[in-house]
């Protein structure tokens, strides 16, 4: 056949050349967002690391309760606007619709510049209602100081998800790395100069807030400086024909509140109840008979030492999440299927063996971890916190590939229900175990939580997918591996802690490592010439080299 059809020959040897290049596109994005998230997420540690030393454990409480209000609002403005923008531009781009892509863009970024304008209004006077709302007084300076955030970081988001649209996923990663960089210089010299000038712990506490105001304006400028410069050159497809087709805004508006509104709701849910939890932490303390200050530094303590080190497992599965929508969508929207359901198990098989052996190893290591980075006495009092909170984490990397499957199969309503679900249990547990444990109550109702959400969401993917994850090889043996991977890593630090110290740590991750991916190599649940196909992003084996 290939021989009476040269332009079906030509045309299967394009699509063949098309998977190769997409290949390679999908796992270098997703390598370079792991590494700027990482990055991002260790220069979080470097800013937290001397604000311990310098405002202390109350004076990050402030803080805290001043960037979980942000984040409410944040999520609010931002969560699934860039997701859907992403999704229809990636769509756009595919069938060649340049102009239909570009008014997609310019309608997302007006409302995203709305969006932002507006929640930047209402955090700066209303910051004095929102700080009392969470029984934080005085973090209301540390809400305004936040404030213009907002707008910032919601037309960032409209430029990152048209970027990540058009497959290119270096702008997302720089202007995320500039935020956190002008987060960590510009807020603790803020902050030493307030200390300087003897402020108030509060105003300090303002002051390094507006580390993360003007790092937030660096990477916006840095990402409209950079779709200036690149004009269109991201949405032009290779290899396709260009048609330049208007869209109607009404068809645009009416597709956005399907992708976007969903995902908004589902992950606003989950901030509100962060939120509620923020609340529900100090109120609840200060009626055992806590004073407000005392409060605010045990909360302090729980969310700047504990909560980054349970976010840093996720940090190495987002980017899968982030690149599997746009890959997804498209495939589905263009018929093929089989990619669909490749992509939807790869990611969630890599989720599951990069969340497990890492929450495992912060349960059993939380307080050498901890020691490394903080004063002594601020580990050892957050170091059970993390031991039951880190478990968590492996939930939370499966949640967010599960989240993007959804999304990308068009059931974006669907982890709404999971998120409600989760947020009840959260809620409900919350009130509960606060009163009777005290702080421990806090990450006990976040594991409770996301187990919730994760068996749910579970449930809708292999209802909605009709693929149903083998598992033992999935879940089971990245278990066992895992516990193996945390109880050498123990051994090994408590065995070497009396000759190396604080070092003794680095060695103990070592070995779990090693034992870890041994474990998984010998089981056959991952090979080497995975590995090497996850580097190149190019399969040795195509099934389709003979078609």
């Amino acid at each position: 056949m290939t021989e009476s059809n040269p332009k079906l020959y030509k045309r299967r040897k394009t699509i063949r050349m098309d998977k190769r290049r997409i290949g390679r596109s999908f796992f270098s994005g997703v390598m370079l967002l792991t590494v700027s998230n990482l990055l991002v997420k260790i220069t979080g540690l470097l800013f937290k690391i001397p604000m311990n030393y310098i405002v202390g454990d109350t004076g990050m409480g402030y803080f805290n309760s001043a960037y979980s209000i942000y984040t409410l609002f944040y999520m609010l403005s931002t969560s699934g606007l860039p997701v859907a923008l992403a999704v229809m531009v990636s769509e756009k781009r595919a069938a060649g619709n340049i102009t239909a892509a570009k008014t997609v863009y310019r309608t997302a970024l007006a409302l995203f510049a709305v969006g932002g304008l507006g929640g930047c209004l209402l955090m700066l006077f209303a910051s004095g209602g929102l700080a009392e709302l969470i029984r934080s007084d005085k973090s209301a300076l540390s809400v305004a100081v936040a404030a213009p955030t907002m707008l910032f970081i919601c037309i960032s988001s409209a430029l990152r998800g048209y970027f990540q649209g058009c497959g290119n996923m270096v702008p997302t990663a720089v202007s995320q790395l500039i935020e956190a960089i002008g987060k960590l210089l510009i807020g603790i010299a803020a902050a030493v100069y307030a200390i300087r000038m003897n402020y108030t712990v509060p105003v300090v506490a303002a002051y390094a807030v507006s580390g993360l105001t003007l790092g937030s304006l660096a990477g916006m400028v840095y990402l409209i400086a950079v779709k200036w410069m690149r004009g269109d050159r991201d949405l032009l497809p290779d290899d396709l024909i260009i048609t330049r087709e208007p869209v109607p805004y009404r068809d645009i508006l009416r597709r956005f509140g399907k992708i976007a509104l969903p995902i908004t709701v589902s992950a606003s849910v989950m901030s509100l109840t962060n939120t509620i939890d923020t609340a529900l932490i100090q109120r609840i303390l200060q009626r055992a008979g806590m004073e407000a200050e005392e409060a605010a530094t045990l909360f302090g303590n729980y969310t700047s030492l504990a909560v980054p080190m349970f976010n840093l497992p996720p940090v190495f599965v987002y980017p899968i999440a982030y690149s599997i929508v746009p890959s997804i969508a498209a495939a589905l929207s263009s018929g093929q299927r089989a990619d669909a359901e490749q992509s939807i198990n790869t990611a969630l098989r890599a989720a599951v063996l990069i969340g497990m052996p890492c929450a495992l190893g912060l349960t059993v290591l939380a307080d050498p971890i901890l020691c490394l980075f903080y004063k002594p006495e601020s580990a050892h009092l957050a170091s059970p916190l993390l031991t039951l909170l880190a478990p968590s984490s492996f939930f939370v990397c499966v949640l967010a590939v599960t989240n993007a499957i959804l999304q990308s199969c068009g059931e974006e309503r669907k982890p709404v229900i999971s998120m409600l679900c989760g947020a009840a249990v959260k809620c409900t547990s919350s009130v509960i175990l606060l009163q009777t444990i005290g702080i421990a109550g806090a990450p006990v109702s976040t594991f409770l939580c996301y187990l919730t959400v994760t068996v749910i969401n579970l449930a809708f993917v292999v209802k909605c997918t009709g693929i149903r994850p083998n598992v033992y090889s999935i879940f089971f043996v990245p278990a066992a591996a895992g516990l193996a991977c945390a109880l050498c890593a123990a051994a090994v630090n408590r065995f070497l802690a009396p000759f190396l110290g604080k070092a003794s740590c680095f060695a103990a991750i070592f070995a779990g490592a090693v034992v870890y991916a041994a474990l998984l190599l010998a089981s056959g649940t991952i090979t080497i010439e995975e590995i090497k196909t996850m580097i190149s992003g190019v399969k040795t084996n195509d099934h389709e080299s003979n078609g």
